[in-house]
């Protein structure tokens, strides 16, 4: 499961790897379907073409070798049409030709690949470009409550950091694994074609590599999720703590912080350390598997050519082949894992996405003038069910009329605030105003006629102008200059820096307090 914390800990791929998840993921790839058909197709192209160059070179090495000496050939009707070539020069030019047809061959792959590979990843930045925006959106629309107990980190690793492996299931991950199961499949087949002997041989160490590729994926996963347990405590650390420099210097526990921060980030080097041990071992391992594969086919074959059995060429052709076999499967584990990684984040993130803790706008009404009457009739209101913070308030303010609300710390002054907002829901009573229930107003309508200057002041990274705006363009500079002026602020702004285009940086951290407060006024 996941906790709030973004830690991966305890998802296995069981769990994660769903085709209703990819069916949901490619939904948001239907806008870009034509792309997406191209880079399948390319994929089926590769693998054709993968094999075209391998067996060119072979019929190559075989006319060569056999021209030297048409003899070495154990077919007397191919021996004659080889004799007859020599004489008549034709070889030559065969030769000549299928050199040409292999360069226009590679061109077209290495084009084929380019294209795939852009095509690809366009297509995926293309997808979590939406996604992220439908996220922003649906999480904006979210209920004050959900952000309470929701840690920001969370949020904005959904929001940026788990969207962004989401790409990596298309630029790296399932179109990826696709081709390179098509190009192992293809190469196999062409060499069970050519010599069913010759592969058996050279395979016969292939389950070798079936099993240091199941010990490879499983070792990265396991270190792979342990690296995101601890980025998820490092960056949580760091967050909180930068966010509350002032209490950790103001009592003096820099050293005792460091030495928890070392703790965190020594985790974090040890699971990196141990990822990379994983990868140092497999890519030797294969190398390994490879060299003893083309050990054992030179062997047999060598046998083979000594009783005229196979000619020289299939040899070359096999290396070859074997080098197309074992590319793709040299990282086909560690696209498996990049798989996972970006199953794994898209869970998460339609999980956020099916969040549905919102207060329903489903008023109609939006007056461009409210009076001010307030009433609340026999209200309840609780943050968490059953534990009521409100019980049966009721009270009438009338238009103009000035009310003081009064009380110790938890008393639920904010609260009354907060449900006239409908940032929260009532669970019993009603709430009106101008006589009329505020489920029937629009959000847009009811806080637009409400201003709230809140105890904890938050300002936006911008100018004074846009603070005070909220970046609001139907406001227009003369009227944030008369606001400012009627609340003593306007003189102050002035000496600042380019005064209202003066940058309040991160939370108003250029400011004091008071001066942020009365910026929020």
């Amino acid at each position: 499961m996941l906790d709030n914390s973004g830690s991966l800990e305890g998802v296995h791929i069981k769990q994660v790897f769903n085709f209703g998840l990819l069916r949901r993921l490619f939904s948001f790839a239907g806008p870009y379907k034509r792309r997406l058909y191209i880079s399948v197709l390319l994929a089926i192209l590769l693998a054709v073409v993968a094999v075209a160059r391998p067996w060119l070179i072979q019929i190559t090495v075989d006319k060569f070798v056999i021209a030297a000496d048409p003899s070495f050939i154990g077919v007397h009707w191919l021996r004659d049409l080889v004799v007859r070539m020599i004489r008549s020069g034709g070889l030559v030019k065969v030769v000549v030709w299928i050199t040409v047809i292999q360069i226009g061959i590679l061109l077209l792959e290495t084009l084929m690949r380019f294209y795939f590979s852009y095509l690809t990843s366009w297509m995926g930045q293309a997808v979590i470009k939406d996604l992220r925006s439908a996220l922003y959106h649906h999480v904006i629309r979210l209920n004050i409550g959900f952000f309470d107990r929701t840690p920001i980190g969370t949020l904005t690793t959904r929001t940026v950091d788990d969207i962004e492996k989401i790409n990596d299931i298309f630029s790296e991950g399932l179109i990826s694994i696709v081709a390179d199961l098509l190009t192992i499949l293809v190469v196999m087949a062409c060499m069970l074609l050519t010599d069913w002997r010759l592969t058996l041989v050279s395979l016969s160490i292939f389950p070798l590599l079936v099993l240091a590729t199941y010990w490879f994926k499983e070792s990265v996963n396991r270190s792979f999720h342990r690296v995101r347990d601890a980025l998820a405590r490092l960056n949580a650390f760091v967050q909180e703590h930068i966010t509350g420099m002032f209490v950790v210097q103001a009592f003096a526990v820099e050293q005792r912080e460091t030495m928890k921060f070392r703790a965190i980030n020594k985790d974090y080097r040890k699971a990196n350390i141990d990822s990379i041990f994983a990868y140092s071992v497999f890519y030797p391992v294969v190398e390994i598997i490879s060299a003893v594969s083309i050990g054992l086919l030179v062997w047999y074959a060598s046998v083979r050519i000594v009783h005229q059995h196979t000619l020289p060429g299939v040899i070359i052709g096999f290396v070859l082949y074997i080098n197309l076999l074992f590319r793709p499967l040299r990282t086909l584990a560690d696209k498996f894992n990049t798989l996972q990684l970006g199953m794994v984040c898209c869970e998460r993130v339609f999980r956020l996405l099916d969040n549905k803790e919102w207060v329903a706008d489903s008023g109609t009404l939006t007056p461009t003038r409210i009076r001010g009457e307030v009433s609340f009739e026999e209200v309840w209101f609780a943050y968490k069910p059953g534990q009521y913070v409100l019980r049966d308030i009721s009270f009438n303010l009338a238009a103009g009329e000035t009310l003081a609300i009064v009380g110790h710390t938890g008393a639920g002054k904010t609260s009354l605030i907060s449900i006239l907002n409908r940032l929260y829901e009532v669970q019993r009573g009603t709430i009106r105003v101008d006589g009329t229930d505020i489920r029937q107003y629009s959000h847009a309508a009811l806080r637009a006629a409400i201003g709230v200057v809140l105890q904890d002041v938050f300002l936006f990274s911008g100018s004074i102008l846009e603070n005070i705006t909220l970046r609001n363009t139907g406001i227009t500079r003369q009227q944030v200059e008369q606001a400012a002026s009627l609340i003593g602020m306007h003189e102050f702004i002035m000496r600042l820096p380019g005064n209202y285009d003066f940058n309040v940086m991160e939370r108003g951290n250029t400011l004091s307090m008071g001066q942020r407060q009365l910026i929020s006024f």
